[in-house]
């Protein structure tokens, strides 16, 4: 137990611990998405469905939002202390610099990772508290749905963006993501010694391709609803 504690409390246990929290966070993005995906659908019984899905879990739905957000708190903490521990190490940045796993590209995504990271946990904050306690059902934001009255969600997203504020806001966070996303999963392979210097190339345009999709995938969805719903198209 107290090697392991030790271990934590390493350099080497920080890279893990962000490593593992980053790619546990990677996974519900994607799962996020896809949930989101049914956005495209006007008629919005999909997404209401989907809403009405994680809300029937009840107590397991909050345990999961608070894993979420003790997985977030964990990244975050692990990050600092190991950009702390590079800076005790090396004040002097370089454009490149070595690992076990090859060469790690000193991007201005990874320069400011926790820049962006700060950005996104501020917008997820203001993302929770617009969609998970924005109105429901006592406000009349109300549907059917396989005869029963539930909270219908989708009407509340498509007045959020039917304001090109909030478009814009969202399309703005959307690319810090994408810039954020990048470095991460590139990094994750480093952090949890996976990298290998023939794979550093396949891998960082895997994390440049993912990150693009996922970015653009969540762009799409706020643009898409403004134009379809403000009758643009």
């Amino acid at each position: 137990m107290v090697r392991l504690t030790q271990l934590i409390r390493s350099s080497l246990g920080y890279k893990y611990l962000t490593g593992l929290s980053g790619l546990g966070l990677g996974l519900f993005v994607i799962a996020h998405l896809l949930g989101n995906l049914t956005l495209f659908q006007k008629e919005g019984t999909a997404f209401n469905a989907y809403a009405e899905k994680l809300q029937a879990l009840g107590p397991v739905l909050i345990l999961m939002e608070l894993g979420i957000v003790a997985v977030v708190v964990l990244h975050i903490w692990s990050t600092v202390q190991v950009t702390l521990s590079k800076r005790a190490a090396r004040p002097i940045g370089y454009e490149v610099t070595q690992s076990k796993g090859g060469p790690s590209k000193n991007t201005a995504g990874s320069r400011y990772m926790i820049v962006s990271g700060t950005i996104l946990l501020a917008f997820l904050v203001l993302h929770i508290i617009q969609f998970r306690f924005g109105p429901g059902v006592a406000e009349g934001y109300v549907t059917q749905l396989g005869g029963d009255e539930v909270r219908d969600l989708h009407r509340l997203v498509k007045e959020v963006f039917a304001d090109p504020k909030w478009v814009a806001i969202y399309t703005a966070v959307m690319i810090f993501l994408g810039f954020h996303l990048r470095h991460g999963y590139w990094s994750m392979f480093q952090s949890l010694g996976l990298m290998n210097p023939r794979w550093s190339g396949p891998i960082y345009f895997g994390a440049k391709a993912l990150a693009v999709l996922l970015s653009l995938g969540f762009i799409a969805i706020p643009i898409y609803l403004y134009m379809v719903f403000g009758g643009l198209i």
